[in-house]
């Protein structure tokens, strides 16, 4: 078997940055007043991960609002909610997996773009 290539290795670290942070922080209870703290948290949970050279995380204030209008005022944190980038460079390769829900398709996807 062959040796995955750095191109192939850099999407692959990506992957699996973007499927821990989705699959480990969905259904986390979030509100206005913790939003900024969790974006901080995720960013700082996936930075001590290989390879990761900066990450992006946006909770969506619009859709984070609507959720959160009940008697509690919070909501937990759902994949419409959450937009993420991780840049990943290995072995002089670098690539940005990017993470978001996707409207028409009613799905969050996640996928790799190379500089």
């Amino acid at each position: 078997m062959d040796e995955p290539t750095p191109r192939e290795m850099c999407a692959f670290e990506a992957g699996i940055k973007l499927g821990a942070l989705f699959h480990q922080f969905i259904g986390t209870p979030v509100s206005n007043a913790s939003k900024a703290s969790l974006e901080e948290a995720i960013r700082s949970a996936v930075m001590n991960q290989p390879y990761v050279k900066r990450v992006d995380v946006r909770i969506k204030p619009e859709v984070l609002e609507r959720a959160s209008k009940n008697a509690f005022g919070y909501a937990s944190l759902t994949p419409e909610m959450l937009e993420a980038s991780v840049w990943i460079e290995y072995r002089g390769v670098t690539c940005r997996g990017r993470l978001a829900y996707v409207e028409d398709k009613r799905y969050p996807l996640m996928w790799v773009e190379f500089e």
